[in-house]
């Protein structure tokens, strides 16, 4: 069974933001992922709280056939450098791993099927 871990902002601690639709979302992504066969861990991180160390933890906890970088990190422009690194990070700790991007937090399942040849 392929195992992808999500990484994405913690929608819960992000200031201007209404968490239940992104929660929602996540919920319907993790439905996806349960009916295509996929083991999916979640790496939600606060940009004030040391992402890059929660994002290594996460990175070599498990080992990964796909990341999905979410759009939090990656749609603001603010956001760049950080997009960056984590992008930097998933190539150092875990380099066998395609990496992938969703469009909204609900597609995440599809974003990784993509690269692990399931789904439609």
């Amino acid at each position: 069974m392929a195992r992808v871990l999500v990484i994405g902002l913690d929608p819960a601690k992000v200031s201007g933001w209404d968490p239940r639709p992104i929660q929602a979302g996540m919920r319907q992504a993790q439905a996806r992922f349960d009916e295509l066969g996929i083991e999916a861990d979640l790496c939600l991180v606060a940009v004030a709280e040391d992402p890059a160390a929660a994002v290594v933890e996460a990175l070599t906890g498990r080992s990964y056939e796909c990341v999905v970088i979410g759009g939090g990190i990656r749609k603001d422009e603010s956001r760049l450098e950080f997009f960056e690194a984590v992008v930097n990070l998933v190539r150092r700790h875990a380099p066998g791993a395609a990496i992938a991007f969703n469009q909204t937090p609900s597609d995440s399942a599809d974003a990784a099927a993509r690269w692990l040849g399931l789904g439609e």
